[in-house]
């Protein structure tokens, strides 16, 4: 059974909400001429104390920023496992909490964007991955090179010194530059893939291990979270912040 923290966070706001009301127009009015129970005295105080606070964080966790921990490392080198990230929540669209309904159209995701999905056949769980492919786009993916509607994507080796094969390539998708790690030399998954409307071809930038939609389909728009921009914090397990990473923008 998974933890929804977007419904607990509205029903406690709703439900302080709805105290703080009835307290003001209601109970003070009837209490006018005689003392309030002691019981209700502490639940109008409680309430009138985290409904603010509960109202503020919902409002910015659901419709400006949402931190994530990145779990695993089908992101790297781009990003690492232990990576506490900010998501853009406003990007593709401010939706409604909890049941994810749109109610604003703010933009659309572009090629290279890295971003964060519900995965459609579990949406209680999220994954990271970055836009390959846009709608009706064509995806190859053959020999770890991609093409793209016919183009062949600009793939250079970063040449590591220590290792006699490179494993960390740099990338150019349209106008974004980034870095992939290759570690097997044969590909885990090659094929090509037509990208339906209103869906998204993601891809992890460890090719080599990452369970993208080479193998979980396209992700319609209607799953998106948001854009990953920045890492607020490293730290895997017991040991000590990598404070380096702190501010680090997403490429």
């Amino acid at each position: 059974m998974s933890f929804n923290l977007a419904l607990v966070l509205v029903v406690l706001t709703v439900f302080t909400g709805l105290i703080v009301a009835i307290n003001k127009f209601v109970w003070q009015r009837a209490d006018r001429w005689k003392n309030a129970p002691a019981s209700r005295e502490v639940l109008v105080e409680y309430s009138q104390s985290f409904f603010p606070v509960l109202l503020f964080v919902l409002i910015i966790r659901s419709f400006v920023f949402e931190p994530f921990r990145i779990p695993s490392g089908s992101m790297e080198p781009t990003l690492l496992q232990g990576d506490f990230i900010f998501v853009k929540k406003y990007s593709y669209g401010l939706r409604l909490p909890v049941t994810e309904t749109k109610i604003v159209e703010t933009g659309a995701p572009k090629r290279g964007d890295v971003v964060v999905f519900r995965l459609p056949s579990d949406p209680s769980v999220n994954y990271i991955k970055r836009v390959i492919g846009l709608p009706g786009d064509e995806v190859t993916y053959e020999d770890h090179r991609l093409s793209i509607n016919g183009r062949l994507m600009e793939l250079d080796p970063i040449v590591d010194m220590s290792s006699r094969q490179p494993t960390v390539h740099s990338e150019q998708l349209d106008d974004r530059r980034h870095d992939i790690k290759i570690l097997n030399p044969r590909s885990r998954q090659d094929g090509t893939w037509i990208v339906p409307d209103g869906e998204y071809f993601m891809m992890g930038d460890n090719r080599d291990n990452s369970s993208d939609s080479r193998f979980i389909s396209a992700i319609p728009e209607s799953y998106l979270v948001g854009e990953a921009v920045r890492i607020w914090m490293h730290m895997d397990g017991l040991t000590w912040p990598d404070w380096g990473r702190v501010g680090t923008k997403i490429q």
